[in-house]
């Protein structure tokens, strides 16, 4: 990501707002116990998860490729859920991304020297996996826990508009 991108990601983090309409967005996609591992989520984590639902909706809509979009919109809203409140505070993802950025052996040591920010930061994607399968999401788990590995040519069309719309905000 970009530096500008990063400056953006940061002030939409400090600004994070999930208003009355996000609530009934989510309300309408997410059931109790989804909701539940939703807003154990950071502010800024359900925000950007909102992000990433509401531009899925857009690359649906836009692509018509009869992509399952409840399916996607689920797997949107959820996709980060492996940080949970605390995990990783702002201040800790400034740190997590300036080591990893700049100085990424002193990172490896210093998350298997059980630095949790780092480890989250890392490993967030398979525990969110780890979290919708508990519940039974064994499908939007399965994307869940590739949307930040390395793309191949064989993903399904899902994880690719996952990924699209994550990077996109």
């Amino acid at each position: 990501m970009s530096c500008f991108g990063r400056i953006k990601q940061f002030i939409r983090a400090v600004t994070a707002r999930v208003t009355v309409e996000d609530g009934k967005y989510i309300s309408a996609h997410l059931s109790a116990e989804e909701q539940k591992i939703f807003f154990a989520m950071s502010i800024a984590d359900q925000a950007h998860c909102l992000r990433t639902a509401y531009t899925i909706e857009r690359l649906v809509i836009e692509d018509k490729q009869g992509v399952d979009k409840e399916f996607l919109i689920r797997c949107a809203l959820l996709h980060d859920v492996g940080r949970r409140a605390g995990d990783l505070t702002i201040k800790g993802k400034i740190f997590v991304v300036l080591v990893t950025t700049f100085a990424p052996k002193f990172a490896e040591r210093l998350e298997l020297n059980g630095n949790r920010a780092l480890y989250v930061y890392h490993h967030h994607a398979e525990l969110g996996a780890q979290k919708v399968q508990r519940i039974g999401l064994f499908k939007e788990a399965k994307i869940i826990a590739k949307h930040h590995a390395p793309p191949k040519p064989d993903d399904p069309f899902e994880l690719k508009l996952l990924r699209l719309a994550d990077n996109e905000n």
